[in-house]
């Protein structure tokens, strides 16, 4: 268990599990729909059993890159802790399970699971052909609020909309600041990345556009619902942890970028959460 925790790197479960909790209690406090623990229960299990597919898959697909990128060569296939064959039944499993529990959701969930699956796992193949990979990953993490919106009501709406459009430009913003890492590595190896492409002062620009525009999505919801003061504190935190790691990356010098990526990050999301949860059950 602790080998297939380890290939799915489990813990930046971090990054979107808290915005599907935003989806689930924004219906349920903005629509007629009650609370369930079961729905609850069915919300996290498809985030970790499809994040299990996606990120188990990637490791699969990537493994001979990452045999040859001095910086991932550490990871579980290429270091001999695990096999391709486990990896991609990892896979296989997690992408059943995910399907069956949305079985268990609704009708809408279940004819949407396939889709899901393909954004979030043919994400893997996108940095052999677009440098927009970035934004694939960031289209996949952007699934969850509408994904745990959709668990409790069933339909489409516009509020969750907004939380998944912050979340695609938050996590594409980040995942090029990530990639600066790499820059040398894809560019040599025919690898399509935004710091390949424009290189690592545009690559940063760009990611800082992408941040703002998360920021301006993170405050769209409270223009068409009741918001308090908790979620506007939530906003000037979550943009404060944008702007932070901004501050810590340079494109000459890039020793802080794990920092970056997944501190300041994890923190922004798990406490934004929270400053929702408090303004949506607490203070009404």
């Amino acid at each position: 268990m602790k080998k297939y925790l380890s290939l799915v790197t489990f813990s930046h479960t971090i990054f979107a599990m808290p915005f599907a909790f935003i989806g689930f209690f924004l219906a349920v406090t903005t629509t007629n729909h009650p609370f369930e623990w079961q729905k609850l229960v069915f919300t996290v299990m498809c985030m970790v059993f499809a994040r299990n597919a996606a990120m188990a898959f990637n490791r699969y697909l990537d493994r001979d890159i990452d045999a040859k990128n001095p910086r991932t060569q550490v990871r579980d296939i290429p270091a001999g802790r695990l096999t391709a064959k486990a990896a991609l039944t990892f896979t296989l499993i997690n992408c059943a399970l995910f399907i069956i529990t949305t079985w268990f959701i609704n009708h809408l969930c279940f004819y949407l699971s396939p889709i899901a699956l393909f954004v979030v796992l043919g994400y893997s193949a996108t940095k052999r052909f677009t440098a927009l990979c970035h934004l694939v990953l960031g289209l996949g993490l952007s699934l969850a609020p509408i994904g745990a919106y959709l668990v409790v009501t069933g339909q489409f709406a516009l509020l969750p909309i907004f939380f998944s459009l912050a979340v695609l430009c938050w996590v594409s913003g980040f995942d090029i600041i990530y990639a600066l890492q790499d820059e040398d590595f894809d560019r040599s190896h025919n690898l399509h990345s935004i710091p390949a492409y424009l290189g690592k002062v545009n690559a940063l620009r760009l990611s800082t556009f992408l941040h703002v525009l998360s920021a301006i999505f993170i405050m769209l919801p409270a223009a068409f619902t009741l918001m308090g003061w908790p979620y506007y504190a939530g906003i000037v935190f979550f943009c404060s942890m944008l702007i932070y790691q901004h501050l810590l990356v340079k494109p000459n010098d890039l020793s802080r970028v794990n920092f970056a990526f997944m501190t300041t990050n994890g923190i922004a999301s798990v406490v934004f959460a929270v400053f929702f949860l408090i303004d949506r059950l607490w203070m009404r």
